[in-house]
């Protein structure tokens, strides 16, 4: 079972709780898809039900991936589904991934949330894969928080593709944060987990 907590939010598997609120906030048309990638297509309503649906069936099964490609962010006293992080290979021949994430309510952006929540997943990423020595996260020009949110985790902006997205029929750079496991481990040499706690 994997289970990190913040001093707001954890970041855990998903529970069979979760499969209405999920299947409420993936659904085409909620607000924080226009941060999120909006470039890309989105799932249908069906599809978003198939998709949570198979999610349930490897829950009951106990057949989740190892490592994990998503996890559930919660609220730390409710459990209350708030978003979810996630990865992706960019190059798996080297060992080169992308994480992501999102707060589907607007009501939780903007007070740490988040910077918890992909502090924790970047922690759990590099202790999960021994083999990678870096994670990216990839963002577009419009997205300003998750731009704010990589600099104050000490991601450094690698990579600005001009006009690469187009968003409401505007374009917008393409940018790219990472930070290498070097990096990382001495900003958070007892994990990012006791950071936190430090800080709080």
């Amino acid at each position: 079972m994997v289970y990190m907590a913040g001093n707001k939010i954890v970041i855990r598997d998903w529970k069979l709780e979760d499969s209405d609120d999920y299947i409420f906030w993936l659904q085409p048309g909620r607000y924080w898809q226009k941060f999120d990638g909006p470039y890309y297509p989105r799932w249908s309503k069906e599809e978003v039900i198939q998709r949570v649906e198979a999610q349930c069936l490897k829950i009951k099964a106990h057949k989740l991936e190892t490592p994990r490609r998503v996890l559930a962010i919660a609220d730390k006293d409710s459990d209350k589904l708030l978003g979810r992080v996630s990865w992706y290979w960019e190059s798996k021949e080297t060992n080169w991934l992308c994480a992501g994430i999102g707060i589907f309510d607007p009501d939780y952006w903007g007070n740490g949330r988040g910077f918890e929540a992909f502090g924790l997943w970047t922690d759990y990423l590099f202790q999960a894969m021994p083999e990678i020595v870096r994670v990216d996260l990839r963002t577009w020009s419009g997205n300003h928080g998750m731009m704010k949110l990589a600099e104050k985790l000490g991601y450094t902006k690698e990579a600005c593709f001009r006009k690469a997205r187009i968003v409401d029929g505007k374009y917008y750079d393409s940018i790219g944060y990472g930070v290498l496991r070097e990096e990382w481990e001495t900003m958070h040499p007892e994990g990012f987990e006791n950071t936190l706690v430090n800080k709080h």
